[in-house]
């Protein structure tokens, strides 16, 4: 099985960012890769909800899944689309952050709303409330393709043992975590949370990050670590994207999780215990 990980940086301007990723899933389909990854929000990074609100569209009217959905068809692949920020009728407003498996169909698959809202101080000058623009989710999702099982989840909830466990013990052999993680934390922890989360579960691990500074209209941006990683079900990384977008390529052997977790049986061997 071929991967191809695409490696972003978007604007805050779904209509500029949409031909790149097409490109670059043009560009890993044409490498041999059988399921393309990109980043989350695929369709573009702000920090203005009133400039969301201006682009964002309901999925039915979504520009970007509608045409990645016509690129797996005519390519014939498995496509994760990382995330979109869409609208949702929410009575408050918040959007959501959806991620899609597309069929080789161009039909979706499955959908996941990223559960974990990234609400962090990072430092005095960089405050995140993911939770004032986006409504969590509240599923953990498992979706069946001819070549595994998949665990799908979005960024932060990598900090979230729990929910990578319940996947893995779902059936899950590959789990998903497109990011737009941060750069002061993705230097200090990305690496690490994605090995034990592959360690743990004994799952591969494929990770399509978003890197670099990423420009808006209202003259501020943002930066993302980058180093899109695919991680064996041993904890190897077999593939670090580094910081320049792209497409990165890895060939999965499915037949290392059942060799890891034979090694160390740990998902089978949960206790009840008291306390604290």
């Amino acid at each position: 099985m071929r991967v191809g990980l695409v490696q972003l940086t978007v604007t805050d301007d779904p209509a500029v960012n949409l031909p790149v990723t097409v490109g670059y899933v043009r560009q890993a389909a044409a490498g041999g890769a059988d399921f393309v990854l990109t980043p989350e929000l695929t369709n573009g990074l702000s920090s203005s909800r009133t400039h969301q609100r201006s682009v964002f569209r309901h999925e039915d009217d979504d520009a970007t899944l509608a045409t990645l959905r016509a690129e797996a068809k005519a390519a014939g692949i498995w496509l994760l689309i990382g995330s979109l920020g869409l609208l949702t009728h929410d009575a408050d407003g918040r959007f959501a952050n959806r991620s899609f498996l597309i069929a080789p169909d161009g039909s979706v698959a499955a959908r996941y709303d990223k559960i974990h809202m990234f609400d962090v101080n990072v430092s005095p000058t960089e405050v995140y409330r993911e939770s004032e623009g986006y409504r969590p989710g509240a599923k953990a999702v498992v979706a069946d393709t001819p070549f595994a099982r998949l665990g799908m989840s979005v960024c932060y909830d990598v900090r979230f043992a729990a929910l990578y466990r319940r996947l893995a013990q779902g059936g899950a052999q590959v789990i998903t975590v497109p990011a737009a993680f941060n750069h002061i934390t993705g230097a200090a922890h990305w690496e690490t949370l994605l090995r034990a989360r592959a360690i743990e579960t004994g799952c591969f691990v494929l990770a399509p990050a978003q890197t670099g500074f990423h420009p808006e209209t209202n003259g501020k941006g943002r930066k993302t670590h980058g180093h899109s990683l695919a991680i064996a079900p041993w904890g190897e990384i077999l593939a670090d994207a580094g910081r320049e977008p792209g497409v990165t390529l890895v060939d999965l052997d499915l037949a290392e999780v059942d060799r890891a977790r034979g090694r160390v049986p740990s998902l089978s061997h949960d206790r009840g215990f008291d306390g604290p």
